[in-house]
């Protein structure tokens, strides 16, 4: 009996797969996508209706090769790459390459990776979606138009190796606009007063001023705050008003992409990439003890809200088992999509109820635990009780100025069962009666300014995007990390900087391109994906309409002036001759440097944002030390440079243990640390003596061979000598005599 060829895209999505079918089906993976454009040319016949030239991956020649054998000798090939676009584009190339081995295709999708959804999606495969295709390929041919045409004409202009990108400039603009925001900024001051108060019954409390005379009270300065005090002093609190309401909080649906990505950098600190990484992982399957291979947690590329009718019912049924009646609302709650999205999607929830964290935590590594867990509890959670909280608010007059103090008790906990910080802040008021005159114990001051908008975090630039409708969240993670490693901007304290080539280019990309750089130009293109997607939008239209406005655009921009020659001149001054700084292009690639060159030979890092000076001298040339950002962040080096070329180790200095290099080059031992901060041990002529240990060198020979020995610690264990020679075999426990561990004369070691 012929067995059936099941293509999807990786090994690990394979293994999980093949547990379930059974041997009557045959499962292989693609590696991903098995064909695309050219890197060499634009592979876009333009006056042919946007015809895509595609060619196979050089790296997946030898896949496509197996493949296709399998396919001739099978009944049926079908093809279960990811529910998206961009599983519809891997199924929809491979047809073609596989079509000639085998005519009969299918497609099957997987929403998430359990026996019965496997089960179930097998016995109604499907054709592909030309559809779904389009609008991948759509955008396919968009980017590369953006980036093969736009990109050379930077090239020209500004410079070598920079790059424009249809999302991934708008994500940058907003990036450079939130920077303008800050430097213009003018903070103003402001004072704020709290008063504590007591009542005929405890708890004291604070409150704070709102109003003065009836308005938002406006104290820009110490005199007028102090004047405002003394004025207070003089003055009775009374109890105007109060009142205590109950109020219900609702737990927020499951998690989308956006959204988790989002919480994945806010509760984790896991950049956008990583979230997506281990998502993938907990999709696709991990060995949970006898179980084996097992998919966690539904397909986690998805903007919709949507719960099956399955799902919810092991839910609620779980929340009551779990923690009783109270806990679960009267009815299921069906959260509604926030505008039009592919639904046939559910959000990210896990796959079952007999696997929450703690069953699978002995399993998996921190990093899927603490993201499986986030999203357990935010599907579970979505399904619970709403917490209900008292809130108090105190209306508090003392003459002509009004206070306020708020309260709140959490009564009845719900979901916030599975969030305990949640319940902690709770602020508890006194009992109080209408009318009655509070004791003023004390008045705070307190100088204030106002505050500039922060910079993009991950996290904050995702929701940017995710709510001005540009691009998708799968795209979101290579999109930030072109911007970093174009170094269009840098990140510092996990915020996002632009560059003064970031800057540059941005504002050249807006002067020369206002409409394709528009955010809402850019928003309304993915909703014409979504409706070519839907099969409601001809795609070949929207190429039209867009390339029309693409090489209108890319004639004016090519008539601008170049500054390839001269470089970029900045606003910042040479802090040796004051002359305006620039951007140049180097062998090793682009610099800030003086514009007064050869005169002046100052230069410095182009991703440099700030340099810290320190009190620390250097110990080569007694210049100071400065704090800088390099490749692999913040180092602490000699001002002096390129003159003086050290570089202290972020991690300590490197101590010379006086030892002498075993083998005989005339260096000493060095303790040293790795980028991870893991200590080993080198020669002092690195590199040209190449010894390294991770056990710490000793001053004294081998008693058998007279080579030196190393000192390995163990927890567990404790200590022992060896000899660096394994051939020779000598250990000896640290602290013990050499007569014990062998030798022939009593010593005892010191550790």
């Amino acid at each position: 009996m012929q067995k059936s060829l099941v293509i999807v895209e990786s090994p690990a999505k394979a293994q999980t797969i093949n547990r379930y079918l059974g041997p009557s089906y045959i499962v292989k993976a693609s590696m991903g996508h098995v064909r695309d454009l050219p890197k060499s040319s634009l592979g876009v016949e333009i006056k042919n209706d946007f015809a895509p030239k595609y060619i196979v991956l050089p790296e997946r020649k030898k896949t496509v090769a197996e493949l296709r054998k399998i396919a001739e000798k099978s009944a049926a090939v079908i093809l279960a790459a990811d529910p998206d676009r961009e599983g519809e584009a891997i199924c929809w190339h491979l047809s073609e390459l596989l079509r000639p081995s085998n005519s009969n295709i299918r497609r099957v999708l997987l929403h998430e990776i359990t026996k019965k959804a496997i089960e179930e999606a097998f016995q109604n495969l499907g054709e592909l979606d030309g559809n779904k295709f389009n609008a991948q390929q759509t955008r396919r041919i968009l980017d590369r138009l953006v980036g093969y045409l736009i990109s050379p004409l930077l090239w020209r202009k500004i410079g070598q190796g920079l790059s424009a990108g249809r999302v991934q400039s708008i994500a940058l603009r907003l990036i450079c606009e939130r920077e303008k925001e800050i430097k213009s900024f003018v903070p103003e001051e402001y004072w704020s007063i709290t008063a504590l108060l007591e009542a005929s019954e405890p708890p004291a409390f604070r409150a704070g001023l709102v109003k003065i005379d009836g308005k938002k009270p406006k104290i820009g300065d110490e005199t007028k705050a102090r004047q405002a005090v003394e004025e207070l002093k003089k003055t009775p609190f009374i109890l105007e008003d109060f009142k205590v309401e109950e109020k219900k909080r609702h737990p927020g649906p499951p998690y989308i992409t956006s959204t988790l990505q989002q919480d994945g950098f806010r509760l984790l600190q896991f950049p956008v990439k990583k979230t997506m990484s281990v998502a993938q992982r907990l999709y696709e399957g991990l060995p949970i003890g006898d179980r084996g291979p097992v998919g966690l947690i539904t397909y986690m590329r998805t903007d919709s809200v949507r719960i099956a009718d399955s799902a919810l019912a092991w839910a609620r049924s779980y929340i009551e088992k779990t923690y009783s009646r109270d806990y679960l609302p009267p009815h299921a709650r069906v959260f509604k999509n926030k505008r039009k999205t592919q639904d046939a999607h559910e959000a990210i929830r896990p796959t079952s109820p007999d696997l929450p964290p703690e069953a699978v935590r002995p399993y998996l590594k921190k990093d899927e635990f603490d993201l499986y867990r986030l999203i357990w509890n935010k599907f579970i959670a979505s399904q619970m009780s709403p917490a209900r909280v008292e809130e108090t608010e105190f209306s508090i007059r003392a003459g002509r100025c009004e206070f306020k103090a708020k309260g709140e008790i959490v009564r009845f906990e719900g979901y916030y069962i599975l969030y305990p910080g949640l319940s902690k802040d709770a602020v508890i008021l006194p009992r109080v009666e209408k009318g009655e005159i509070l004791r003023l114990v004390d008045l705070e001051l307190k100088q204030n300014f106002t505050q500039p908008p922060p910079r993009y975090t991950e996290g904050s630039l995702v929701k940017e995007l995710e709510a001005k409708g540009i691009g998708r969240p799968s795209t979101y993670a290579p999109i930030i990390a072109t911007l970093q490693n174009r170094v269009y901007v840098i990140k510092e304290k996990g915020k996002f900087i632009p560059t003064d080539l970031g800057m540059f280019v941005t504002d050249f990309l807006v002067a020369h391109f206002s409409d394709l750089m528009e955010v809402k130009f850019t928003a309304r293109m993915e909703e014409e994906l979504d409706r070519i997607s839907e099969g409601e939008q001809n795609w070949l239209e929207s190429l039209r309409r867009y390339y029309a406005l693409l090489s209108q655009d890319l004639a004016q921009a090519g008539k601008s002036e170049s500054v390839k020659g001269k470089g970029i001149q900045l606003e910042e001054k040479c802090p040796l001759c004051g002359r305006p700084l620039v951007i140049r292009e180097g062998r090793y690639g682009r610099f800030k440097a003086c514009s007064g060159y050869p005169e002046c030979k100052h230069k410095e890092s182009l991703n440099r944002v700030e340099t810290t000076n320190l009190d620390e001298k250097c110990p080569t040339c007694g210049a100071h030390l400065v704090r800088k950002k390099g490749r692999y962040g913040f180092f602490v080096a000699c001002s002096n440079y390129p003159q003086c070329r050290y570089i202290k180790n972020d991690k300590g200095e490197k101590k010379d243990t006086g030892i002498a290099c075993p083998l005989g080059c005339g260096g000493t031992i060095l303790e040293r640390k790795t980028r991870r901060g893991k200590i080993f041990y080198g020669c002092s002529r690195f590199p040209k003596c190449r010894f390294a240990t991770w056990h710490q060198p000793v001053d004294r020979p081998c008693p058998r061979c007279g080579k030196p020995v190393l000192l390995r610690r163990f927890i567990k264990t404790g200590d022992e000598f060896i000899c660096r020679d394994e051939k020779c075999g000598y250990r000896e426990k640290a602290g013990q005599s050499e007569t014990d561990a062998g030798g022939g004369k009593t010593e005892t070691l010191a550790r």
